[in-house]
Formats: structure tokens, C-alpha cells, sequence
């Protein structure tokens, strides 16, 4: 009986020692993420974790930061790069002139919704599968609707209103502001309650959304429909190369699969928050002014440069032209 108990007690620990490294094989990652934990892309960003952790039985775990508390905004990339985060969320336009490619996405190409800008940045990063991202592993973009303008006091009908107004705005969306006659700011998104509170600027070019993902609907009050020059603000989600290389090939291909599903619910998400930024703004007595045809058309013609600068002056390192071209290809196949 004693051999038999031996037996069995040295069979459950050499059980236990098989075990340990298999628990041993789980990837643990941080996220970090400038969004707040109440913003509906934050709490995306969650769920892909949480989404990750289950389709790969928990060889890969993430733990997710909101907030910019591991990074901030303007930092996320270069920190997944020097490993601060394992993988990060910021925008593009954070770091402008370091992603010549991709950058185009932002121009205003008067994008209709976030699901048409969503699947323009995909297909912009598979089709020139840019080096500009040769540091990281890219996992997915997504993209916002329409940037709109919105002002605090004074409202904006034609390009002589605009004229002198401090506006903040961000990487594309800054030149196209200097092109309407603005004086553009640079500021990221989480600065921009305070600024336009305390008047450091006099209005904001964003998306409907921010205005209750970010409360800029308590601050501003006038919006000016100029989707004739909608731009948008690219996203990106990037991994670690070196953890992304410790992630079996298996369930590289699992996370690959979750990366096409929630780049859609990304660009569906801006749509109804878009939505839900609107009601807000109008609750907050906000008021929308549509741009005759006569006025839209010259914003139009005043955003132009932007898109010509854009395809040539990119002409050392990027084909400008056809990566222009090739967006507004995939316009027409996107409602």
C-alpha cells in the first residue's frame, strides 16, 4: 500500500511539473490607451482584449489601460516601440510627418461616416503596407466620421467668419483649418475642454462624437455642418514586436481574426456615437448651420491645396497621387 500511495504521489507532482509550463507559455501584455474608460473606443478596446483572452484560452492575456495612465497620447507609439506598453491606441495625427502614408487618410476628403473612413485606413495600410510602421505590428485602424467645426461664440457661415478664429485641430485638420482662413492650434483631444473653456481657443474641429465622448458639447455652441470638407482622424492599434513574437503562430492568426472584427465595430461605434454626440450638443443648446451650396463649394475650393500638397509635396518618400487616388476609389465602393 506504502509503494502504491509513492506511486501515486510522485505521479501528481511530475502531473504538476507538465503543467507549469504550459501555464508558464501564457503571454501577458499591457494596453495602454488615451481614451477615457467611459469612451465608447476605450471600452472596444476591452473587449478585444477580453475577446482575445477567451478565443485563445488564455494564452494570451492583456491588461488594459485607459486614460493615457501608461502612456500619453502623443507618447503611445514610441512607447509600444521602446516597450513602456506592449500594445497601444493613439491617433496618427499626434505625431505628425511620422506616418507619410497613412496620413492621407486625414485629408478632408468629405468622408460621409465612420464606417467608409474605418475601411479607407484598412485598405490604405494593405494595399502600400507602409515602412513607416516597421517598429510595430500593426493589429488594425479605425476612423471617425465626418470632422465637423464648432465654435463658442461666434457662429460660422461662410469663410469670412472663420477668418482669425483660433480653432484647435490636430495634423491634417490643422492645415485644412490654415487653408479656410482659421488659425489652427495644435491640441490633443484630452486638452481641449479646458482650452475652449477658458477660451485659449475659440472653437475645435472634431468629429459629432466628441462632443459627449468628451463633454466639448457643455464648451461649444455653434456647429457648422462642412462635411463637403470632412476630414478624419486615423487610429491606430500596434503591437510590440518582440511580444508579438512570443505569441504562437496559432494564435497570431486567432488575434488576426478578432482585428477584422472589431476594426468594423470601431467604424460603427463612431457612426452611433456620432449619433449620440449630436443629441448631446442639442440638449447643451447647440445649434447646426448647413453651408449653402454656393459656400460649400467654396470650401471646397479652399481645402483643395491641402489635397494637392498633400499628393505632391509627398513625392520623395510617398506617391502622394496614388495613394490620394486609391482612397478616393475606396470611397466610392463604401457607403
Amino acid at each position: 500500500m506504502r509503494k502504491i500511495l509513492l506511486t501515486l504521489t510522485a505521479l501528481v507532482l511530475i502531473a504538476a511539473g507538465l503543467a507549469s509550463p504550459a501555464r508558464a507559455e501564457s503571454v501577458r501584455l499591457t494596453y495602454s490607451s488615451f481614451f477615457p474608460p467611459t469612451h465608447i473606443q476605450s471600452k472596444l478596446a476591452q473587449q478585444w482584449c477580453d475577446e482575445v483572452e477567451l478565443r485563445t484560452g488564455k494564452a494570451v492575456i492583456i491588461d488594459f489601460y485607459p486614460g493615457g495612465t501608461l502612456s500619453p497620447a502623443k507618447q503611445c507609439y514610441d512607447g509600444v516601440v521602446e516597450g513602456i506598453s506592449d500594445l497601444g491606441q493613439s491617433a496618427l495625427a499626434y505625431s505628425r510627418g511620422r506616418f507619410p502614408v497613412m496620413a492621407a487618410v486625414d485629408l478632408p476628403m468629405g468622408y460621409k461616416n465612420g464606417v467608409q473612413a474605418t475601411a479607407v485606413a484598412n485598405a490604405v495600410y494593405d494595399k502600400f503596407s507602409p515602412a513607416e510602421f516597421d517598429d510595430v505590428v500593426p493589429m488594425y485602424f479605425h476612423a471617425h466620421g465626418p470632422g465637423l467645426l464648432f465654435t463658442v461664440d461666434k457662429p460660422v457661415h461662410t469663410l469670412a467668419d472663420l477668418k482669425g478664429l483660433k480653432i484647435r485641430s490636430t495634423g491634417n485638420s490643422a492645415k485644412l483649418i490654415e487653408a479656410l482662413g482659421g488659425t489652427p492650434v495644435a491640441q490633443p483631444m484630452p486638452a481641449a475642454y479646458q482650452s475652449l473653456q477658458k477660451g485659449v481657443v475659440d472653437g475645435s474641429i472634431h468629429p459629432m462624437e466628441s462632443n459627449k465622448g468628451w463633454k466639448l458639447g457643455e464648451v461649444v455652441r455653434h456647429c457648422t455642418l462642412s462635411a463637403c470638407v470632412g476630414y478624419t482622424t486615423t487610429f491606430f492599434i500596434v503591437m510590440n514586436k518582440a511580444k508579438w513574437n512570443q505569441i504562437s503562430p496559432e494564435n497570431q492568426e486567432i488575434i488576426r481574426q478578432i482585428d477584422q472584427e472589431w476594426s468594423v465595430k470601431h467604424g460603427q461605434a463612431w457612426d452611433d456615437s456620432d449619433a449620440e454626440g449630436r443629441e448631446f450638443l442639442t440638449s447643451k443648446g447647440g445649434d447646426f448651420y448647413e453651408l449653402e451650396p454656393a459656400e460649400a463649394a467654396r470650401w471646397v475650393q479652399a481645402a483643395q491645396p491641402v489635397l494637392d500638397g498633400y499628393a505632391d509635396g509627398e513625392g520623395k518618400s510617398v506617391d502622394g497621387k496614388a495613394v490620394v487616388e486609391f482612397i478616393k476609389e475606396v470611397m466610392t465602393k463604401s457607403p
